[in-house]
């Protein structure tokens, strides 16, 4: 006799306390951001926006980054943050340059930050996202190749809009 489970089901309102805490990004940013590219680091005007969706179960982020000396778009990434209930997990899928990935997403205790990180092959990447004491985004990006040491991939600073 084959037995059937019913499949698990969701708590949404535990969803939407979880990302009730990421709410210190909900709004629109802008600022300045250095990213390494082949060439060298980039100088680009930096703008992030996050909103939620799905009445508050998703967080959506797009940042998008224009160098500076020509105002041509260097950078376009989004990401959307979920929180699973029965892992009590958040998690993230990030697009990027044509591809994308997905990771788990680690809220600090004091409730202003993130911290997340991907793995492809040999190449390894560590972001923390912080809200300082002048109320900013500040986001820095490492990344590790191998045993080579940490490279800053990315470095961030925005304020929020009005």
């Amino acid at each position: 006799m084959t037995q059937t489970h019913s499949p698990r089901v969701p708590d949404v309102e535990a969803q939407r306390a979880a990302m009730k805490k990421l709410s210190f990004l909900v709004g629109r940013w802008s600022g300045e951001a250095r990213v390494l590219r082949a060439g060298g680091t980039v100088e680009l005007a930096q703008t992030e926006e996050a909103q939620y969706k799905l009445d508050g179960l998703v967080l959506m982020i797009e940042g998008v980054g224009r160098n500076k000396s020509d105002g041509k778009v260097e950078l376009q990434a989004l990401g959307l943050i979920s929180y699973d209930d029965g892992s009590g997990a958040y998690h993230m899928r990030a697009f990027n340059d044509g591809r994308w990935l997905e990771t788990d997403v680690k809220p600090d205790e004091d409730g202003k930050g993130l911290s997340w990180g991907f793995a492809l092959g040999d190449i390894k990447t560590h972001s923390v996202l912080r809200i300082n004491e002048k109320g900013q985004w500040t986001e820095v990006a490492e990344l590790t190749r191998g045993s080579q040491p940490a490279r800053r991939l990315m470095e961030l600073t925005v304020s929020p809009q009005k």
